[in-house]
């Protein structure tokens, strides 16, 4: 069983910068993606990012230039850098491990004031 724990949410304001983590532990793969979600209040469930096993990232055009996804194997962690926040990016973030199993993180709120 894979359990997941995410931080680093908060309130910003416009134009500031968090940094997410979601630490796995318990029966984790040493080959997996990881994938960052948001979802604001009355939307639907976006992709924000993804690192696949070897590294590679993509980020939607939405974020693009703005977030950065990246990971630590060594702590079967994954990190979502996020810059020039915008009120429009106030949403809860999930993580999601995609190895053997899919795992979602519990969430974690970012609020950015204009």
């Amino acid at each position: 069983q894979v359990q997941l724990v995410e931080s680093g949410g908060g309130l910003v304001q416009a134009g500031g910068s968090l940094r997410l983590s979601c630490a796995a532990s318990g029966s984790t793969s040493s080959s997996n993606a990881w994938a960052w979600y948001r979802q604001a209040p009355g939307k639907q469930r976006e992709l924000v990012g993804t690192i696949t096993t070897g590294g590679t990232i993509n980020h939607p055009g939405s974020v693009k230039g703005r977030f950065i996804i990246s990971r630590d194997n060594a702590k079967n962690t994954v990190y979502l850098q996020m810059n020039s926040l915008k009120p429009e990016d106030t949403a809860v973030y999930y993580c999601k491990y995609l190895g053997p199993t899919v795992i979602w993180g519990q969430g974690t709120q970012v609020t950015v004031s204009s």
